[in-house]
């Protein structure tokens, strides 16, 4: 019901909801995070809202300042910008209105987003035993990646018209190579297995996600547009078709985000292992 009444707040101009319009946002998303966790727990899944309700609480501050870093990141390339949401005149209650609290939905969603896909077998079927990548020098290709995403950042600030897509490529980069290099476990180590299902059904999430943030956002009073060099062309709603790549980096992102700020396991409770490990209930 939230997810409906909000969505036809979004959307439709009754005179004298222009504010509610405004912030519909957060409950739109709000109410298909809950919506998800309740088709999740329907099918069976791990559904983080009941089984880990104090860690899926935590995922909403550490997505508002995760959100921050490519807002930050988006001051050099200036993709995005924001029309309508009020958010420069500067109080703070508006500012967490109409930007931290909206920020801190998206984390929420595309992890639970990625648990419910973890409960359609089909999606992910092949995948158990699928090619394994596993270098012969682990640590110097850790060490390599870590220092190419280091460069990434910095040619982002440099050449940000041609190197834009780095912004997307770089943070997860330096991030599991930093996990990698100290032993820790990281959203890509079961590839080394041949286990491809985690950043799979990652990627999958994140994508679906995008296509709900663009068809909710075409509609909406408060709303943002698209400046992406080289890709202003065949728009799916407000985003170019060729922007839609950005997301499939980024649901990786949202999953070692998620592990770093809140100890999320970077790998989805698939089906066939629930149980099989209690740490996983913690």
């Amino acid at each position: 019901m939230l997810l409906a009444v909000s969505w036809f707040i979004a959307w439709v101009p009754v005179t004298g909801l222009e504010e509610a319009r405004r912030l519909s946002f957060t409950p739109l998303w709000v109410g298909y995070t809950i919506a998800i966790s309740a088709w999740v727990a329907r099918r069976g899944g791990y559904c983080m809202l009941t089984e880990a309700p104090m860690r899926f609480l935590g995922l909403f501050p550490a997505s508002a300042g995760f959100w921050y870093l490519f807002e930050y990141l988006n001051q050099f390339t200036g993709n995005w910008i924001y029309a309508g949401t009020g958010v420069a005149e500067g109080e703070a209650l508006n500012w967490f209105l109409r930007s931290a609290l909206p920020f801190s939905t998206v984390l929420p969603a595309v992890l639970v987003t990625r648990d419910f896909l973890a409960t359609w077998p089909r999606l992910h079927a092949g995948l158990a035993g699928f090619a394994p990548l596993r270098p012969r020098r682990p640590r110097r290709a850790a060490g390599l990646a870590w220092a190419g995403g280091i460069v990434g950042l910095v040619a982002v600030a440099i050449w940000p018209t041609a190197l834009y897509s780095l912004l997307w490529v770089a943070p997860p980069l330096v991030v599991m190579a930093t996990q990698a290099l100290a032993g820790e476990r990281h959203a890509f180590s079961a590839i080394a297995k041949g286990d491809w299902r985690g950043p799979w059904l990652a990627v999958l999430a994140a994508l679906f996600c995008g296509l709900c943030w663009e068809l909710w956002n075409v509609f909406s009073l408060a709303r943002w547009t698209y400046h992406i060099p080289h890709a202003q062309v065949l728009h799916v709603f407000e985003m170019p078709l060729l922007g839609y790549a950005g997301y499939l980096p980024f649901g990786i992102t949202c999953v070692v985000a998620a592990q770093l700020l809140t100890g999320h396991r970077p790998d989805p409770r698939l089906p066939e292992s629930q149980g099989r490990n209690s740490e996983d209930r913690r």
